[in-house]
């Protein structure tokens, strides 16, 4: 090994441009920054989303619709979904922590049991809300309900 040979080891170096490093550099003088302007200072940074002046995006697009910002968002939990757990796991309550252990809901979500399915299991059915068909199938089913 001998001066000729060396170089630096693996992954030890970045292939980037060095700006401001003298006029040989070819990339001294203005360092890439141009003349002049609010560009070429430091400290300087454009808006996201600023389009040099020209109207943006976010504001040309034309808005509609209206969101309610007092919506309850319920997640709903259907008939035949409960009906496989009650078998599965030989339940006489279903609430809201059984569904939470068993992955169907997360802990700050409202359940809202809706009437997809056979239901007939006799089994007190605990939720935040109850569609009218799956009430209907769940009392005919010789259950009960309890809204939380």
């Amino acid at each position: 090994m001998n001066l000729s040979n060396l170089k630096p080891a693996a992954g030890s170096t970045k292939s980037r441009k060095r700006i401001g490093r003298g006029q040989g550099s070819g990339r001294g003088g203005t360092s890439t920054r141009g003349h002049k302007g609010a560009g070429s200072r430091s400290g300087h940074s454009t808006k996201i989303g600023f389009e040099g002046g020209q109207m943006p995006l976010q504001r040309r697009v034309p808005k509609f619709g209206f969101k309610n910002a007092n919506r309850v968002e319920y997640n709903g939990v259907n008939l035949d979904v409960l009906q496989s757990l009650v078998e599965k796991y030989n339940l006489t309550v279903v609430d809201f922590d059984t569904l939470k252990e068993h992955g169907l809901v997360s802990k700050n979500d409202l359940v809202k049991v809706l009437g997809r399915g056979e239901f007939t299991a006799k089994v007190e059915v605990k939720a935040h809300a109850f569609s009218a068909s799956a009430q209907k199938a769940i009392e005919a089913a010789g259950g009960s309900i309890v809204k939380l």
